[in-house]
């Protein structure tokens, strides 16, 4: 059953969050990362992307999502577990997030091969994008869908279920809206971008 349904799009330090509400919930926290290391998982959101989604199987076992593929169906997962906090990861403006996206998870538009488990994703993810308005070879665009995306969710979600989290902002408010002890020990930071890109391109 999840707890927290995130509704951030990618390079929002959804990584980090994933890691963070894996300590904070005692569970996994579904992540693009999953998509992945488990390509099984494929067939359900392909069931999903056409309009078939069985959320029970997708989220066994999870206690949140962060990220996609999850992102892209946010309304619907809203819907399908109300007493879920929804968490909108976001970053400082719109100019930071693409330069972020530009230099990881859009790195296939510009000519560079991923590693097999990324290009077993890759097509899915290139779907996920285009759902969102996302163009990752058109920086006007990509930045308005990423504005749209946010609007979006705060105008579908009531305040009082929703909590807005930029990296940085560390434990306190997602202890707080979950009501839970802030723990003690450094809150995760991964996924840079050097790290993406030495995973992203990784033989094997």
């Amino acid at each position: 059953m999840l707890e927290v349904v995130g509704v951030g799009l990618g390079r929002t330090g959804t990584h980090s969050l994933k890691v963070a509400l894996e300590i904070l919930l005692d569970g996994p926290c579904m992540h693009m990362i999953d998509l992945a290391d488990r390509p099984d998982n494929v067939p359900l959101w392909l069931s999903a992307l056409d309009g078939d989604p069985d959320w029970c199987a997708i989220f066994e076992g999870y206690k949140a999502t962060v990220d996609w593929p999850a992102v892209s169906f946010w309304r619907q997962a809203v819907d399908a577990y109300p007493d879920a906090l929804v968490l909108l990861s976001k970053r400082e403006s719109a100019d930071v997030w693409w330069e972020s996206a530009q230099r990881t998870i859009f790195m296939s538009y510009y000519g560079v091969t991923p590693a097999p488990p990324v290009a077993a994703a890759l097509d899915t993810l290139r779907t996920l994008y285009a759902m969102n308005g996302i163009d990752p070879t058109d920086e006007a665009v990509s930045k308005r869908a990423y504005e749209t995306h946010l609007a979006a969710v705060r105008a579908a979600i009531p305040p009082d279920r929703l909590l807005e989290w930029t990296p940085g902002d560390g434990w306190e408010p997602l202890c707080a809206a979950l009501d839970r002890r802030v723990p003690d020990l450094p809150f995760p930071h991964l996924n840079s971008t050097e790290e993406f890109r030495a995973r992203f391109s990784a033989v094997g």
